[in-house]
């Protein structure tokens, strides 16, 4: 179960463009160094390692030592925890309600196409 104090550190995280760009390029290229990372962004490597923290706080990436460098790793069980936070709760509400719009317009379109004179 994902806590109040969690989900608001990872909605923190997220909100701020860097850290869903760096979050993206992580998706693309997963074990990216950090230096490399760094050099896709026009700010100070202290600034993307600053970026680093806050996603490592919110257990949104998973360093891993290489040798002298880190390489990062994305971990979407988080935003994953959240997804399911609602859609356990209203998915089943909403797929009985797509269902029943979709019957409703599968029989207008068998009934309405015959209605030439």
């Amino acid at each position: 179960m994902i806590t109040e104090s969690d989900m608001d550190e990872i909605f923190q995280a997220l909100a701020h463009e860097t850290r869903r760009a760096i979050l993206d390029l992580l998706r693309n290229e997963p074990g990216l160094p950090v230096g490399k990372l760094a050099s896709h962004f026009d700010v100070s490597r202290i600034a993307i390692i600053q970026h680093l923290r806050v996603l490592e706080q919110a257990d949104l990436i998973i360093s891993e030592k290489d040798g002298r460098s880190r390489r990062l790793y994305i971990n979407a069980v988080p935003i994953q925890r959240i997804y399911d936070r609602w859609t356990d709760l209203f998915s089943g509400h909403f797929a009985s309600r797509l269902t029943s719009i979709k019957q409703a317009a599968e029989g207008a379109a068998r009934t309405g196409g015959n209605h030439e004179q």
